[in-house]
């Protein structure tokens, strides 16, 4: 094969090589959100960076809201989602899920005395604590984010949220709302606990297993710890 023709091959193979879409979010601090130079960071950016880098994958970014992501995986918008899904049957039916990477729970925030269901709650749309907050017939609040919610509870435009664990750390240290006196307590109930996982492309199961083998290896050599470290004071299991 002449010079020419070999340069040729290796100019197709290269510009064949895949790059694979991973949907995030924005504006959901620790986990994903814009720092004060404007660029994406968080646990779950830092993970999947890693995850792409143990892969040897190039990756792009696509933004989703949390509403969206299941959807955006089932239509194939994207290869798989850097955001924290609680395994339940309904997303399992859908789309492909990662092994659990920790384990999550659900805190209400709310001024004290206001227990739940006897205020209106801040959630997120399309989040599991959503889902809960209707199928207890609470009245609810949706924002397209958790930093919306941050905002009104600082504001006094929200009495109460629903939260996983992370993003209540992170509420409780925003300047905004420490002179809310907001109260917590951890909601103990299965429906807002249990593993959580990554979501990947319902049609992909190689991808599955090679972000599977990427997760153990980030774990087993310590890449997972110091991300956890950086971005939450709790060791997530």
């Amino acid at each position: 094969m002449s010079v020419f023709c070999l340069l040729a091959v290796v100019g197709l193979a290269q510009g064949a090589e895949r790059v694979l879409k991973v949907g995030v979010i924005h504006h959901s601090p620790p986990m994903s959100y814009l720092d004060a130079s404007g660029a994406l960071t968080g646990f779950n950016v830092e993970i999947m960076r890693e995850l792409c880098k143990e892969m040897a994958a190039r990756c792009e970014t696509v933004v989703l809201t949390l509403d969206r992501v299941v959807d955006a995986l089932a239509a194939g918008e994207v290869d798989f989602a850097a955001v924290s899904l609680l395994v339940t049957p309904e997303r399992r039916a859908r789309v492909l899920l990662t092994k659990p990477y920790y384990r999550s729970i659900s805190v209400w925030f709310a001024r004290p005395g206001i227990k739940p269901g006897e205020a209106r709650v801040a959630v997120v749309k399309g989040s599991i604590q959503a889902r809960y907050a209707q199928a207890h017939a609470w009245p609810i609040q949706p924002f397209d984010n958790h930093e919306a919610i941050f905002g009104a509870l600082a504001a006094g435009r929200a009495e109460a949220a629903l939260l996983p664990m992370a993003n209540a750390v992170a509420l409780r240290q925003d300047a905004r709302t420490l002179a809310q006196g907001l109260a917590s307590t951890v909601v103990q109930d299965p429906e807002l606990a249990g593993d959580a996982a990554m979501g990947v492309n319902p049609r992909d199961r190689a991808l599955l297993d090679r972000l599977n083998e990427a997760i153990d290896e980030i774990k087993r050599d310590g890449r997972f710890d110091r991300i956890n470290t950086r971005f939450i004071p709790f060791r997530l299991q």
